[in-house]
């Protein structure tokens, strides 16, 4: 079990890098991050399209992240 937790956890991780690097960017560079952090949060732009997919698929795959995470600690846990 602890090695299909393993397996699952560095696919479940190279997905979510994956789909992090597919997201276009929201802001360019530290100044957007700065100035342009409130616009996108308090904003009305909504995703749409693509962005929404890859924002919910995001969502999934950092919940498993978690998951298998604390699973593979379990497990290890046990092993020892």
């Amino acid at each position: 079990m602890y090695t299909l937790a393993v397996t699952l956890l560095v696919i479940v991780s190279i997905a979510l890098i994956v789909v992090v690097l597919l997201q276009s960017g929201k802001s360019a560079g530290l100044s957007g991050a700065i100035s342009g952090g409130a616009e996108q949060l308090f904003g009305k732009q909504k995703a749409r399209g693509i962005d929404l997919i890859l924002h919910r698929v995001t969502i999934v795959l950092s919940v498993l992240f978690f998951i298998l995470t604390i699973a593979v600690t379990f497990f290890s846990d046990k092993l020892s």
